[in-house]
């Protein structure tokens, strides 16, 4: 099974830091294999070369047009968290999120 690389993105990275952890206890349970890191987004340029997706916080969605337009060109998944799960930090669901936008993208079954 393939390890997957996420990156956490946030204005400076503290809340998202949070959800890193909370993803990373829902793959565990799932049984995946899965590196999270939360940074700032100012911070994007620096790892997008090292991830299979970048999640998004829901308060930063005007900056995801050019994130995708990123993505698009290193073969990352951008994925906008919902604010539900975000406000709630349930690793479960934002796995589940990710794993739906990854399946879209080819890259999990």
């Amino acid at each position: 099974m393939k390890k997957f690389s996420v990156l956490l993105v946030c204005g400076g990275g503290f809340s998202s830091g949070f959800m890193a952890k909370a993803l990373r206890e829902g793959a565990a349970k799932k049984g995946l294999e899965m590196d999270v890191v939360a940074k700032s987004e100012s911070l994007i340029d620096d790892y997008i070369e090292e991830v299979d997706a970048i999640m998004v916080g829901p308060h930063l969605a005007y900056l995801m047009k050019g994130i995708e337009e990123n993505c698009e060109e290193f073969n990352v998944t951008p994925v906008l968290m919902k604010p539900d799960y975000y406000k709630s930090l349930n690793g479960a669901e934002c796995l589940e999120h990710l794993l739906e936008c990854l399946k879209e993208d080819g890259k999990y079954e």
